[in-house]
C-alpha cells in the first residue's frame, strides 16, 4: 500500500513538474504573440528567443526573415516627403517647401493622413513572405532641417527657415502619418537629419558643423524637440556630418544627452545611408568599420542604413560593445515593429483593411489640388493685372518648364497617374474659343544650346507670338534636376554645384526671354517654379505680375490656372526670405545664424519672410490682451479684429512676432510665435485670437546651459508678414 502511495506521489509530482515545464515553455513561446500583453513584455519575451546573430540581423535596414519566430524579411527604407515615393503610382502633393507656404498645419495633416493611407494600401497589397525596399511602413520623412541658406539644394525638402513654422507644419505632418489609434501606428515617421544639417551638399560626408549653443538650441533643435515631445515621432535619423568634431551618428551629446535624456525620446534612431562608413573614410574618426559601428551603437544608433552594423559581431568579440548594448537597440527596433502591428493578426490591426483602391484616389487628387492652390504665393500684381479675364481672346505662354511634368515633382516623389502641367492647366481653364499659343523661348535650364545663335533664334521666334496676344505668361525658374541631393542632379550648369546653388539668379536665357517679352508692352506674368529663393530683382521692378508656384505636385497646372483666372484667391506666404542677391549672405559653410533668415538678416530683402499678396485687402484693428503682465509659466491671448475691406472673398494669414527687449544679450530681430490662416467674405469682420505661452519667449542661456525666460518687456507684433506689421502691444514678464 505504501509503495502504491509513493508510486502515485512520484507520478503526480512528475506530471505536475512536466505540466509546469510545458506551461512555462509554451507561455514563453507564445507571449510575444499575445496581443493582449503590454508591448514591453512582448518585446522582452521575443528578445529571449533570439540568438546573437539574429539580434544583429535585426539592426540592419535590410532585415532577413526569422521563420521560427514568424518574422518575415523587412526593409526599413521608405520615403514619403510629399507622397509615397519610389513605389509606382501614388498621389504627388506639392514639395515640402510648398506645404510650408500654405501656413496651414491642419491641411498638411490631412495631406499626411492621405499619404499614410496610400502607404498602408500599397503595403497591404504586397503578397509575399516579406517586404522589399519602399514596401514597408517605416518612412524616413519629414525633413525638418532649417533652411538657413537658399543655396542649399535640399532646402526644398524642408518647411523653410523658421523654427516655429517648421515645428507646427512638422508636428501636423507626423500626426497625420502616424495616425490616432491608441495601440497601433498607421506608419512610423522619421524626423531627419539630426542635426545641424543644411549643406553644402558637396561636403556633407566630411564637414564639421560648428555653432554656438544659442544657435543650436534656438534655431537648429526646436523642431526636433517639438516632433519628439508633441508628435511623439517614432524615428529620428542621424545626419552625415560631424557636429563639434563628433559624427552626428556617434554623438553622445545629440543622441543621449539631448534626444533621450532631455527630451525623453522613446523611439528608434536610424543612421543616414552609409553615414557610418563616412566615419572611417571621409571623417577619419575611426580606423575600421567595426569601431565605427561600435561607437554608433553605444551612442544611440539602433539601425543603420548601410552594411556597417554587420560588423557588430566583430565588435562584440573585440569587447568594444556588450550584449546589453545590442539588446537595447534590438528592443527599440522590435517595439516599432510591434507598434506597426507587424507580428499581430491582421484582424487586430485596423489599418490592414485599407484597400489598394485608396491609392491614387479622386479624393486624394482633389486634396493635392487644394494644397497646391493654398501654397501659391502672389509676389507682385501691378495695377491688378491678375486675375485674368476668361473672356480674353489670346494668351501666349512661354518657357520650357511650362510643359514639363518633372518640374511639378521636386525630389523624393512618386509617379502621378495624370500630372497636369502649367500649360495644360491654362488650356483646361479657358473656354474653347480662347486661343492659347505656346513657344519655349528658353531651354530647359539643364540643357545647353548648341551655340548662342540658337538661343537668340529661340527668343526671336517666341516674341513673334506676342503680336496677337492679349496677355503673356512665361513660366521660369529652376528644377530639381539641378537643385537637390548630391549625386542626384545634373552637372556643369551655371549657377549650380553638386545640387547646391552658386547664385540665385534665373538662368541667363530665361532672363533674356523675359526682357524681350517685356519690351513688347504687353502685360507680362511670370510664374516661378523652384524649391528655393530666386533673386528676381529686375522682374520685380519691371513685369506686371509674379506668381510663386514652387514644385506644385500633380495638380500644379490646374492650381496655377485657378489663381491666374481668379477661381482661387491666392494666400500662400513665403516660408523663406527672398534675397536681392547671394552677395547679401554670409559664406555658405558658416553655420552661425548671424546675417541669415528674417530673424538675423539686417539688410533689405527682395521679399520678406511671411510675404504674400491677395486679390483681397484686409484691415487689422482693436487689438487687446487678456493680460499684459504674465509670470514665467503663464500664458496670454492676443485678440484683434480683422476685416475684409474688399469685394473679393479670400484668406489672410495673420502672423504674430515677438521682439525680446528684456535682456541685454543679443536676440533675434524678431521671431514668429503664432499664426493662423482665416477665410473672410467681402466686408466680413471676425475676431482672431492667438495664444502665447510665456515659455515661447525663452532663449538659451549659455552660462547656465538652460532655457531662460527673462523678466522684462516684450513687444508683440501682429501683421501680414515679418515686415508688414499692423498692430503692436507690449507685455511684461515678471
Amino acid at each position: 500500500m505504501r509503495n502504491v502511495f509513493l508510486y502515485k506521489l512520484k507520478m503526480a509530482t512528475f506530471i505536475l513538474l512536466w505540466l509546469i515545464s510545458f506551461t512555462h515553455d509554451g507561455y514563453s513561446q507564445k507571449l510575444f504573440m499575445d496581443i493582449h500583453q503590454p508591448i514591453d513584455k512582448r518585446v522582452n519575451d521575443l528578445l529571449k528567443q533570439l540568438t546573437v546573430d539574429e539580434k544583429i540581423s535585426l539592426l540592419q535596414f535590410e532585415q532577413p526573415a526569422i521563420p521560427r519566430l514568424n518574422m518575415v524579411k523587412y526593409n526599413w527604407w521608405n520615403e514619403c516627403l510629399h507622397g509615397v515615393a519610389r513605389n509606382g503610382i501614388a498621389t504627388v502633393f506639392p514639395q515640402a517647401i510648398g506645404a510650408a507656404a500654405t501656413w496651414n498645419p491642419g491641411l498638411i495633416k490631412q495631406e499626411a493622413d492621405a499619404i499614410s493611407t496610400e502607404a498602408r494600401a500599397k503595403h497591404n497589397a504586397v503578397n509575399s513572405d516579406g517586404y522589399a525596399i519602399y514596401e514597408g511602413l517605416t518612412f524616413w520623412s519629414p525633413n525638418i532641417n532649417i533652411f538657413r541658406d537658399p543655396r542649399w539644394g535640399r532646402g526644398q525638402e524642408t518647411y523653410g527657415e523658421d523654427p516655429f513654422l517648421t515645428s507646427r507644419i512638422g508636428v501636423a505632418f507626423v500626426e497625420g502619418l502616424q495616425g490616432s489609434d491608441p495601440r497601433y501606428l498607421k506608419v512610423a515617421a522619421t524626423a531627419k537629419h539630426y542635426a545641424v544639417h543644411s549643406g553644402p551638399e558637396a561636403t556633407r560626408h566630411a564637414f564639421d558643423a560648428n555653432t554656438s549653443d544659442r544657435d543650436l538650441y534656438e534655431t537648429y533643435l526646436p523642431a526636433f524637440e517639438a516632433l519628439v515631445k508633441e508628435a511623439r515621432v517614432e524615428g529620428v535619423m542621424g545626419a552625415y556630418n560631424r557636429f563639434r568634431g563628433d559624427a552626428c551618428c556617434a554623438s553622445h551629446l545629440l543622441l543621449q544627452d539631448i534626444l533621450r535624456n532631455k527630451w525623453g525620446f522613446q523611439g528608434h534612431v536610424v543612421s543616414d545611408c552609409w553615414a557610418l562608413r563616412d566615419m572611417f573614410t571621409t571623417h577619419r574618426l575611426f580606423n575600421s568599420e567595426a569601431k565605427a559601428a561600435a561607437m554608433s551603437l553605444i551612442a544611440g544608433v539602433d539601425i543603420t542604413c548601410g552594411p556597417e552594423f554587420w560588423s557588430l559581431k566583430a565588435a562584440l568579440d573585440s569587447g568594444w560593445v556588450s550584449q546589453a548594448n545590442i539588446d537595447t537597440a534590438v528592443k527599440r527596433i522590435l517595439k516599432t515593429r510591434f507598434r506597426l502591428g507587424m507580428l499581430d493578426p491582421s484582424s487586430a490591426v485596423p489599418y490592414t483593411r485599407i484597400p489598394i483602391t485608396e491609392n491614387d484616389s479622386p479624393r486624394h487628387d482633389s486634396l493635392a489640388w487644394e494644397v497646391a492652390r493654398q501654397s501659391i504665393v502672389l509676389l507682385k500684381n501691378k495695377n491688378k493685372t491678375l486675375p485674368l479675364s476668361k473672356a480674353i481672346r489670346t494668351i501666349a505662354v512661354f518657357g520650357a518648364l511650362a510643359n514639363d511634368t518633372g518640374v511639378l515633382l521636386g525630389n523624393y516623389y512618386g509617379k502621378p497617374s495624370h500630372p497636369v502641367t502649367i500649360l495644360q492647366g491654362i488650356r483646361n481653364k479657358v473656354p474653347h474659343q480662347v486661343k492659347v499659343t505656346y513657344a519655349m523661348g528658353a531651354n530647359k535650364p539643364w540643357r545647353k544650346y548648341a551655340h548662342e545663335q540658337e538661343m537668340n533664334d529661340s527668343i526671336i521666334n517666341a516674341v513673334k507670338l506676342t503680336d496677337q496676344a492679349d496677355a503673356l505668361i512665361v513660366v521660369a525658374g529652376i528644377s530639381a534636376v539641378l537643385e537637390g541631393e548630391n549625386g542626384d542632379v545634373a552637372k556643369g550648369v551655371d549657377g549650380f554645384d553638386g545640387g547646391d546653388r552658386t547664385h540665385l539668379d534665373l538662368p541667363e536665357d530665361q532672363q533674356l526671354l523675359i526682357k524681350a517679352l517685356q519690351s513688347t508692352g504687353k502685360p507680362l506674368i511670370v510664374v516661378l517654379t523652384n524649391g528655393s529663393a530666386l533673386s528676381v530683382k529686375w522682374e520685380t521692378e519691371n513685369v506686371a505680375a509674379i506668381l510663386e508656384a514652387w514644385y506644385p505636385g500633380q495638380q500644379g497646372g490646374n492650381a496655377v490656372a485657378d489663381v491666374l483666372f481668379g477661381d482661387y484667391n491666392p494666400a500662400g506666404r513665403l516660408p523663406v526670405t527672398f534675397y536681392a542677391s547671394v552677395k547679401d549672405l554670409p559664406p555658405f559653410d558658416d553655420y552661425a545664424m548671424k546675417g541669415r533668415t528674417y530673424r538675423y538678416f539686417e539688410g533689405k530683402p527682395l521679399y520678406p519672410f511671411g510675404y504674400g499678396l491677395s486679390y483681397s485687402s484686409f484691415a487689422y484693428f482693436g487689438v487687446k490682451l487678456d493680460t499684459a503682465i504674465v509670470g514665467q509659466h503663464d500664458s496670454l491671448t492676443v485678440s484683434f479684429s480683422l476685416k475684409n475691406i474688399s469685394d473679393v472673398e479670400g484668406d489672410e494669414v495673420v502672423q504674430m512676432y515677438i521682439r525680446n527687449m528684456a535682456t541685454k544679450l543679443q536676440q533675434p530681430i524678431k521671431s514668429l510665435q503664432g499664426f493662423r490662416r482665416v477665410h473672410l467674405q467681402p466686408g466680413e469682420t471676425i475676431s482672431v485670437s492667438l495664444p502665447l505661452k510665456a515659455g515661447q519667449l525663452r532663449y538659451f542661456d549659455e552660462a547656465t546651459q538652460n532655457y531662460v525666460v527673462a523678466a522684462g518687456n516684450y513687444e508683440i507684433q501682429v501683421g501680414a508678414s515679418s515686415e508688414d506689421i499692423r498692430i503692436w502691444k507690449m507685455i511684461e514678464v515678471k
